[in-house]
């Protein structure tokens, strides 16, 4: 056996298709796209005697001073996790290319589910759980970065998954019955669901909701990084919806003008002009909401755009950009529910929402609110395995986490 770190494209992505645990954050297309933000990926392998691929991972080479770095595999290794013979040459031969490179250390964070869990993220008793595989790890000297619940390492260690695989009466279904009432509602809205996209109209509309939900997104040039590396291969979906406020108003207030004039002559029932006043205070809302954009986007008005990237198996809601028009006009929920039906007719695995946290009612943030939101999509709730580190130097594991943290202080 030996590792490589220079695999070829065509290595690399006949390798992912086939595995079992391949991740978007595994893809190539992944590792090209961080070259947009300034990472350098590196595609490595392990080869056995006559030259087969058995194993492979993107890392994310990060270099430091004092001609050292460290290493970062986003949801990988890909490696038959159940063979022990494997992983434990795979982790060998990585130790010692640790050494040769200078690395501080290596870390990864597999697309493993830890444990099944319920609704309060509790383990199902007698649910299926890779506790074997955790001590596994642990004996080959790998450590482990804890069973975070919040959002405090690279990537989330929850998450929903849908099966779309299902039928779909089956998947609409499980969704929450308020969810769909307002898929339904925003049809009134005669939206128009496109696979357009452009990166500065996107990065706008991501500043919006970063600010609101209080996180900080990627610079702009990552995303139109995105869009270049995983267009090429198609191998990314776009639901972007637009907006077209003219139409909006004008179909307002042809339904307005007759119920004003109905109820004005006395000839609505008495009870139901407590409804007919309902409707006409909505009515007058949607005229009022758009009339600042009249005449102004006769082409149409994006209000949102939801980046999915994809494998030939699964998807994943990955990034979303939205303005208040696309909470008024139900647009958000559309968009995701667009995606899964978009996943169950590809005849996907399953739709990935990308990320919760693993305590339902916290207050912190908005996690709780996040969290809520992606569980009325009907998804399973799902607890990865976590972060491990090899650790090559321990001296500078320990400092390094306090020399970023003096590092960003100055830079900001």
């Amino acid at each position: 056996m030996k590792l490589v770190d220079n695999l070829t494209k065509k290595e690399y992505i006949d390798f992912f298709k086939k595995s079992k645990y391949n991740h978007v954050l595994q893809s190539y297309e992944w590792g090209q796209a961080l070259t947009w933000k300034g990472r350098k990926p590196l595609y490595i392998g392990m080869k056995d005697d006559k030259g087969k691929l058995v194993a492979a991972t993107l890392v994310t080479k990060r270099d430091t001073p004092l001609g050292m770095c460290y290493l970062y595999a986003p949801r990988g290794i890909l490696i038959d996790y159940e063979n022990d013979k494997l992983l434990e040459e795979f982790t060998k031969l990585l130790k010692e290319y640790l050494k040769k490179i200078n690395a501080i250390y290596f870390k990864m964070d597999p697309a493993i589910v830890y444990q099944e869990i319920d609704e309060e993220a509790r383990p199902i008793e007698g649910g299926k759980n890779n506790y074997k595989l955790f001590d596994k790890l642990i004996s080959l000297g790998y450590k482990h970065q804890d069973f975070t619940t919040l959002f405090t390492r690279n990537q989330p260690r929850y998450t929903f998954r849908i099966d779309t695989t299902r039928p779909w009466d089956e998947i609409e279904k499980g969704m929450n019955k308020t969810f769909l009432k307002t898929v339904k509602r925003s049809y009134n809205y005669d939206l128009e669901v496109t696979d357009e996209y452009d990166t500065d109209t996107f990065y706008k509309l991501m500043k919006d909701i970063a600010n609101k939900n209080n996180f900080n997104g990627s610079i702009k040039e990552f995303y139109e990084g995105v869009y270049q590396e995983f267009s090429k291969e198609d191998s990314i979906k776009y639901v972007t919806i637009k907006i077209y406020p003219d139409k909006i108003i004008e179909k307002a207030k042809a339904e307005l003008e007759p119920i004003k004039k109905d109820l004005e002559e006395g000839k609505i029932p008495e009870k139901k002009i407590a409804d007919t006043n309902n409707i006409i205070a909505r009515l007058q809302k949607d005229i009022d909401t758009f009339a600042p954009y009249e005449g102004k986007h006769p082409d149409g008005l994006v209000s949102l755009i939801l980046i999915c990237p994809k494998t030939a198996r699964q998807m994943w809601t990955l990034y979303i950009g939205n303005n208040a028009l696309a909470t008024y006009t139900f647009s958000v929920n559309r968009a995701y529910y667009e995606a899964i039906k978009y996943a169950h007719e590809q005849g996907l695995e399953f739709l990935d929402l990308f990320g919760t946290c693993g305590e339902p009612h916290t207050t912190i943030k908005n996690y709780g609110g996040i969290h809520e939101y992606k569980r009325k999509l009907g998804g399973t709730y799902t607890e990865f395995i976590g972060e491990f580190d090899i650790i090559n130097k321990p001296f500078w594991y320990k400092v390094l986490p306090i020399l970023i943290k003096v590092y960003r202080k100055i830079k900001k």
